[in-house]
């Protein structure tokens, strides 16, 4: 093996050593899986480019970092605030079947396990929740990464400094303002505070179990008095049993004959696939992946993230059997 091939073997061992973390921060950066993996293939073909200029006047990491750093700045000057449909506007007051959706890019969506390593694993897991990617999503893009890499990558100033090209004053300004919109909208959010709460087993298997059978009284039961739903990409969410009620009534007909398969998301968080009777009733096919949120050992919100096309990226079959 040539020098050449030599130098570009050791570059893809070191990127891919990285590969899991920097998917991570990217993710948490973007609020999408998709534009993740888009913004660390970007990276990976800039590195691939630009190694022989990499002369090691800071560490390969921090290197790579900055490179990823500026395409995520670069499209999120881009774009607008990825949300979800309960930030985005109030409960329907009108119990209607869904139809007005909007872009995928309006919105955040779940994300499978970055790696398979202990150490990937446990780099901060409950920062990756969706309701605390949600909240990163408010910061300025700057002050959102240097919290990132700071508070939840626990990188010294220094680094993170030389990673967005900035002085450590302004580092540690960026970061105090960040960790104050951070603290007043966490006190806010009702959603943040359940984080901690354990999985209710129990209530999990009590909700698959309904749903397979379409069992709407035992569905809605399910439900905290304060319970919602929300189905990205549709922006409307209904909030309240009765109006549950309505709602799973009306979407029977779609939903009739759905089948689950477990999964997990953002962390190792439990949630469930859902497959629903092909248009000819030969097989099921993907629908939306369900995430719950509980408070008091009932349903406080489910997040129905509609969007087949995430289905291939944690894993899940592109079918099943009847």
């Amino acid at each position: 093996m040539n020098e050449t091939a030599l130098e570009h073997a050791l570059e893809l061992q070191l990127f891919d050593r990285l590969k899991p973390e920097l998917t991570s921060f990217c993710y948490r950066m973007l609020g999408s899986i998709d534009d993740a993996d888009d913004a660390v293939q970007e990276t990976f073909i800039r590195v691939w480019q630009s190694w022989n200029s990499f002369r090691q006047e800071s560490s390969y990491k921090t290197w790579v970092y900055r490179i990823a750093s500026n395409i995520c700045l670069d499209k999120l000057r881009q774009a607008n605030r990825r949300t979800r449909p309960v930030d985005f506007r109030d409960a329907e007051t009108s119990i209607i079947a869904p139809s007005e959706t909007l872009p995928d890019s309006s919105w955040i969506w779940p994300a499978p396990a970055f790696s398979e390593n202990p150490e990937d694993i446990l780099i901060r897991k409950d920062t990756l929740q969706l309701c605390f990617i949600t909240l990163l999503q408010i910061l300025p893009p700057r002050q959102r990464a240097v919290l990132i890499l700071k508070d939840i990558f626990e990188w010294q100033s220094k680094q993170i400094a030389e990673t967005l090209g900035m002085s450590q004053a302004a580092v540690n300004s960026a970061l105090q303002r960040a960790r104050e919109t951070m603290g007043r909208a966490k006190s806010r959010s009702e959603e943040y505070r359940l984080m901690d709460a354990e999985p209710d087993q129990e209530l999990l298997s009590r909700y698959v179990e309904a749903f397979e059978q379409f069992d709407i009284h035992a569905l809605v039961a399910l439900f905290h008095e304060e319970g919602h739903m929300s189905m990205p990409p549709f922006p409307m969410w209904v909030r309240g049993k009765d109006d549950l009620f309505k709602f799973f009534s009306l979407t029977r007909w779609h939903c009739d004959g759905s089948r689950f398969l477990s999964t997990t998301v953002n962390g190792g968080y439990p949630a469930f696939a859902q497959y629903v009777p092909s248009s000819d009733k030969s097989c099921l096919v993907p629908w939306g992946i369900h995430v719950i949120v509980m408070k008091e050992k009932k349903i406080f919100h489910i997040q129905n993230f509609i969007n087949t096309k995430i289905f291939s990226r944690f894993g899940l079959p592109e079918q099943l059997d009847r």
